[in-house]
């Protein structure tokens, strides 16, 4: 298993966030209770243009929803994945051929096979990392639900007592 961590480069978050416009989620629920509906809805709040992808879903976030990525009559950006692990390579196939300029793999979503697809494909790859708390970290964003806390980072802070 190759380092997650070449998968999670800030970097590359960055230039991923400032530069796209157009995110194709996949496995995107119209099921407010759904991470995936969360994720889409901050995104699209913030100026991202959303495009489902689930089969079962005719219409998300006010959007058509599209059996699969290669339905999608119109360029993405992003193709954010919100499936089981096993299920990546294909799509990370699929993401290469519409042609995606990066593929995002949110928390526990983990294939190297998809990500070597992808990356042989041109496209960039994140792994295990979650597109609308990227965003909040990158972009400032974090108060949105109350977290500013005036530090970007991580790590817990250590709480001395005095």
């Amino acid at each position: 298993m190759n380092d997650i961590l070449e998968y999670q480069d800030t970097q590359t978050i960055r230039e991923i966030l400032l530069s796209a416009r157009t995110i194709a989620i996949v496995g995107l629920s119209s099921n407010v209770l759904r991470p995936s509906h969360f994720v889409g809805f901050y995104l699209q709040r913030h100026g991202y243009r959303i495009v489902p992808v689930n089969p079962r879903e005719k219409e998300v976030l006010g959007e058509k929803s599209y059996a699969a990525l290669s339905e999608i009559p119109f360029p993405v950006d992003v193709v954010d994945v919100f499936r089981a692990s096993n299920a990546v390579p294909p799509i990370a196939d699929e993401a290469v051929q519409i042609g995606a300029r990066a593929l995002w793999m949110q928390y526990y979503v983990i294939s190297n096979e998809g990500a070597a697809i992808a990356r042989n494909g041109g496209l960039h790859v994140v792994m295990d990392r979650c597109m609308k708390v990227e965003h909040a970290r990158h972009m400032g964003r974090m108060h949105w639900l109350g977290f500013n806390t005036g530090v970007i980072t991580a790590r817990r802070l250590k709480i001395s007592n005095q």
